[in-house]
């Protein structure tokens, strides 16, 4: 069956979404400094994506000053917590956030949702894969199927967040679509994508499922295989899983918050410096680095966004027994 995220996503690899009407009075806004707060550990998609806007941001002259802060727990709910409780001392801080802000507050790992925070604009979108130690019995896509199709208990699969969230989500759904039982799936979470990869490393698990830009430059260092990506045509020489025979499609929106007393002004200000950002080189070499799809969704674009994609992911956390 066709991945259920499909109809959002559909267009992603060829252009990202640019929406017209930011206000010029964004521009009366100056924002000169950044700091990142990130719910998860080093080593993550969360982790990556800020430091790599950061990284971009401060190349490219857009702002002068960045910093980064981690904050691990309550599958990132401490974070989302923080910013909310300290809101009127938060005035340079943009929380990354991504899918699974949508997934958890569905689930009720927090009490928490998009809705409590200022949106201010998504940044990119990031294709799942299935991940392999490279010197793994499983070579291919065909091999790790076959091992599940003959014990499904035997093929333990990482993701970097608990079950029933995106990470499980895609790897039953790329099983389902192959024809096995989604529920089957023995899925073993850790807390970040940074340790989930160091039990793939350890041999503590066989497969990792996670995002394409958090392994890409990995495998092509040859530190790990890839041995299929949930986009529609391959990437990086990396074959998708629809070319091998395998219906799944999934992207992984990543894009950043404000605190719930943002001013629309100071919103719309951080919005169109990451609109300027995808015009500069510095991005580019991020972007391309990570194997990233631009995605750029602004405010209220961002709102209805994140609603419609609350109904699709409902509806698919109820078709796989998780909600």
């Amino acid at each position: 069956m066709k991945y259920s995220f499909s109809k959002i996503f559909k267009n992603l690899a060829l252009t990202s979404c640019l929406v017209a009407g930011l206000s010029t009075s964004s521009l009366a806004v100056e924002v000169d400094k950044v700091h990142f707060l990130i719910p998860g550990g080093a080593g993550g998609g969360w982790d990556g994506t800020a430091r790599g806007v950061g990284e971009a941001l401060k190349k490219s002259n857009l702002v002068k000053e960045t910093s980064f802060e981690n904050m691990s727990g309550g599958g990132g709910g401490k974070a989302i917590a923080y910013i909310i409780e300290t809101a009127k001392k938060q005035k340079d801080t943009l929380l990354v956030n991504s899918t699974p802000i949508v997934i958890r507050s569905l689930q009720g790992v927090f009490p928490q949702s998009f809705r409590d925070l200022t949106l201010v604009s998504t940044v990119v979108a990031d294709y799942g894969v299935l991940v392999v130690n490279k010197d793994s019995k499983y070579n291919t896509w065909a091999d790790v199927k076959a091992a599940f199709d003959q014990n499904p208990r035997k093929v333990k699969i990482a993701g970097g967040s608990s079950r029933g969230s995106m990470d499980h989500l895609v790897a039953a759904q790329i099983f389902k679509a192959a024809g096995a039982d989604p529920k089957s799936v023995r899925y073993i979470p850790y807390d970040a994508g940074g340790k989930a990869l160091a039990g793939l490393l350890t041999g503590e698990v066989d497969v990792l499922s996670t995002g394409l830009g958090e392994v890409l430059e990995k495998h092509l260092k040859g530190e790990l295989k890839i041995i299929g990506v949930t986009s529609d045509e391959s990437i990086e020489g990396i074959p998708s899983f629809k070319s091998m025979g395998t219906d799944a499609f999934f992207a992984n929106w990543r894009g950043f918050f404000g605190e719930p007393n943002m001013s629309k002004e100071k919103a719309l200000a951080y919005a169109k410096i990451i609109e300027k950002m995808y015009t500069t080189k510095e991005w580019e070499i991020v972007r391309k680095r990570n194997g990233w799809t631009n995605l750029y969704k602004p405010t209220n674009t961002f709102h209805n966004f994140l609603e419609e994609q609350e109904k699709v992911i409902g509806s698919l956390m109820k078709e796989m027994g998780f909600l």
